[in-house]
């Protein structure tokens, strides 16, 4: 019995060891290199990952390599929204809102898509319905170019070349050649604009919040009707924005014993 106990929390283990490295890495995993990082034999290895995907935790993409899937991904999202610095988030939201007069949110990339995680409105009669859990493509909102500027020109070029880049608002970009030409620019103003992409008549500005090794952890965003403020008046606010971004980043990855 002792024996039996013991195998059960070897594999238990393991399988979190695979879900931690996977969650981690900087580019997708191939079974051979989960084997070797965790030191675990490729059959086992295999039998495990083959258990993660049929539970819906783990996913091979096209090219044969592990990603995260569904249930891994609510996961995550259940844990940072219910953190215990739930409050503290929402205080910092709330705080831009009243300073820059306007919704300002937290998005989170998802392959491509970005997911709304958490916003703040204000109480003007006019807002821009975007609720919580909506997800938008990464080609047209200002978060989403934000964050194929972060990735690596080869990643991010493989991933704008297969994008669908449906017309959705009149300013829309629909050539991956603009598209990269954008990102790029993100990515040296380490700011993401959108002018009119998404919907007609909002425009957006968004900035990185960072994660103690300065990863792009998430994107912070401000969005506004134009006949309130135009895309100029909105990057009025880029400091504050910054200002929130960097105290949100703090709360990343803060040991939970310095949370009094």
């Amino acid at each position: 019995m002792t024996s039996k106990r013991r195998e059960k929390g070897s594999s238990i283990a393991r399988v979190l060891e695979i879900i931690e490295a996977v969650s981690k890495a900087e580019r997708p995993l191939s079974p051979a290199d989960l084997s070797l990082l965790l030191d675990i034999p490729k059959p086992s290895i295999h039998r495990l990952l083959q258990q993660l995907e049929a539970d819906g935790y783990l996913q091979t993409n096209m090219r044969g390599l592990i990603v995260p899937a569904d249930r891994l991904h609510n996961i995550a999202l259940g844990v940072l929204y219910t953190s215990r610095f739930k409050a503290l988030r929402k205080a910092i939201l709330k705080k831009l809102a009243a300073q820059v007069g306007e919704t300002c949110g937290i998005s989170i990339p998802d392959g491509i898509e970005m997911i709304y995680y958490d916003r703040e409105q204000t109480n003007w009669p006019l807002q821009v319905h975007l609720p919580i859990g909506s997800h938008t493509p990464v080609s047209c909102s200002a978060s989403g170019k934000l964050y194929l500027g972060s990735l690596p020109p080869d990643r991010r070029q493989s991933i704008i070349k297969n994008l669908p880049l449906d017309q959705r608002a009149r300013n829309t970009i629909t050539s991956a050649e603009a598209l990269e030409a954008a990102a790029i620019e993100s990515a040296e103003q380490d700011l993401g604009v959108d002018n009119e992409e998404l919907v007609d008549g909002m425009v957006a500005i968004s900035v990185p919040i960072r994660d103690k090794t300065g990863k792009l952890f998430a994107c912070l965003f401000i969005h506004a009707p134009i006949i309130r403020k135009n895309l100029d008046e909105l990057k009025e606010f880029e400091p504050l924005l910054r200002s929130a971004a960097e105290e949100l980043g703090q709360l990343i990855g803060t040991d939970s014993d310095n949370d009094k």
